[in-house]
Formats: structure tokens, C-alpha cells, sequence
């Protein structure tokens, strides 16, 4: 059995260029450039490879059909990477979101560490005197458990963003006066912008309840004015007694009338200052 190969002729440059030169001239120029047929071995190799395990063998629309697989994991991998170009280029039209979230976190971080540094130190030696001298008087004013580190560092970043000392003050202790725990005086009750108080005083009179659900009622005073109290019996609360000076921590705000008065709940809790330093 014999098998045919095809023979194709190879046409070099300088014979492409005499054919061309003679057809100028009108020369009869007989084309010998050999038709380019695919032989029985290309035929039969195409069919091979359309069927080959590692070419067109599933036909699925997962699948790109006419290519092997290496090229199609190329084709894939040029789909993943325009994809990925687009993706950066619509981020980039959004205005540069990337830039800003950099920006926001740097800024967070230098927040965080200005939060670290004493702002009294940044202070002149005369305004730093004045923080500290305001820092003890509020100590004493406001009763939160707040020490004069604390406020005195209030005050100062305060005074550090051009505000006044006189202003500074002011927006500390009222700043601190609606903070939850923190005593505060009876006379600014109305103002406080919390459903929950803490106050302390003397009780200067106790009235016969109304109600079998009320412990006490009566009358609680300080420097800066008085407040009608309720206890309700469900509180469970130690009774109290006239001319006694109590800590009521936690009461609740009531409106009556257009008045302000308290009243304690089993959340409430009542301090005796008088009888623990009489223990002590």
C-alpha cells in the first residue's frame, strides 16, 4: 500500500518579483504558484484533533467550542483580566473612592493618636494654670467621680480649639452634668437632656402617701433649688428621713403640671452620705 504526499513547491522572493516585473511588460507569464489544498494527513490530523480528549470533547455552554482546552484557558484568562481593567477603571470613575477611604483611615489613625497626647501640654504656662485652677473647682461642682486629669484635659482641648477659658468651662461642666452618673444640681433638673438623673439633698418634708403603690413622697432640697420625690413601693427602697441628706442615683424624671419632680424604681438606688460617714 502506497501513500501519496503532497509536494509543495516553494516560491522564493526573487521569482515572486520577475513574475510581477514580466506582467508590467506584458509578458505571457504562466502562473506556477501551486494551489494550496490541505492534504489527507491535515484532513485526518483536523478530524483527530476536533475529537481528541483534550480538544472539542464537551459541548456544553460552559465550554468554547473549536478550541482545545489550553487555548481556551488562555481565551479565560484574557476574559478575567479585561474584566479586572474594567472593574479599576469604574472605580476610578467614582470620583477616587479608593483615595478617599485612604484618606478617612489615615485620618481616623491620627485621631486616635492625638487621643493619646495630653492637650495640656500644648497649653502656654499661664493657660495651663487657669485649666487647672478650673479643673479643681469643677471637681467639687459637678459629682460624677470625674478626677481633675479628666476635666482638666476637657478644658484644654477646648481651649485648644480657640474657645475662651470662660466658654471652655461652661461647655465642660455641662457637658459632664448630662452625663449619665453624674450628680447634678436640683435647680437644672428642667434642663437636663436625660429621661434619668442622678441628685442629692436634704429631705426637708415627707408627706402622707396618696397611694397604697407609694412608699414615701416628700420634698428634696439643695443650694440651687428643691424637687417633689416619689418612692414606689415595688422599689424596695430603704426609707428615708426628714432632715436626712440622700443621694438619689438613677431616679426618673417626671413631668406634672409644667413641673419637674423624680421618682425612684427598683433601677434607682438611694446613698446615705451622712450614715456612712457616721460608720466610718
Amino acid at each position: 500500500m502506497s501513500t501519496k504526499k503532497s509536494v509543495s513547491k516553494v516560491v522564493s522572493i526573487n521569482e515572486q518579483a520577475y513574475e510581477q516585473e514580466a506582467v508590467r511588460e506584458g509578458a505571457d507569464v504562466v502562473d506556477e504558484t501551486p494551489e494550496l489544498r490541505p492534504t489527507v494527513e491535515m484532513e485526518i490530523q483536523a478530524k483527530v484533533d476536533s475529537n481528541h480528549p483534550e480538544g472539542m470533547v464537551d459541548t456544553s455552554k460552559d465550554r468554547i467550542y473549536g478550541v482545545t482546552l489550553a487555548q481556551e484557558e488562555r481565551i479565560r484568562a484574557r476574559e478575567e483580566e479585561l474584566e479586572r481593567i474594567s472593574v479599576q477603571a469604574a472605580f476610578g470613575r467614582q470620583e477616587g473612592r479608593a483615595e478617599r477611604t485612604r484618606v478617612v483611615v489615615e485620618a481616623a489613625r491620627r485621631e486616635q493618636a492625638d487621643e493619646r497626647v495630653d492637650p495640656r501640654e500644648k497649653l502656654e504656662r499661664e493657660e495651663l494654670r487657669q485649666v487647672n485652677q478650673q479643673a479643681q473647682r469643677l471637681t467639687e461642682d459637678v459629682q460624677g467621680g470625674y478626677t481633675r486629669a479628666v476635666i482638666g484635659k476637657r478644658i484644654a482641648s477646648r481651649v485648644l480649639e480657640d474657645a475662651d477659658m470662660f466658654e471652655a468651662v461652661m461647655d465642660t461642666k455641662e457637658e459632664m452634668q448630662h452625663e449619665a452618673g453624674t450628680i447634678v444640681p436640683i435647680g437644672d433638673l428642667e434642663s437636663i437632656r436625660r429621661g434619668e438623673v442622678s441628685v442629692e439633698g436634704r429631705v426637708i418634708e415627707l408627706w402622707e402617701p396618696s397611694s397604697s403603690a407609694i412608699q414615701q413622697v416628700g420634698l428634696l432640697e439643695d443650694e440651687t433649688g428643691r424637687t417633689k420625690f416619689t418612692i414606689w413601693a415595688k422599689s424596695r427602697q430603704t426609707m428615708v428621713r426628714e432632715g436626712e441628706r440622700v443621694r438619689f442615683r438613677a431616679a426618673a424624671k417626671n413631668w406634672y403640671n409644667g413641673r419637674c419632680s423624680i421618682a425612684l424604681t427598683r433601677w434607682s438606688e438611694i446613698v446615705f452620705p451622712e450614715r456612712e460617714s457616721w460608720w466610718e
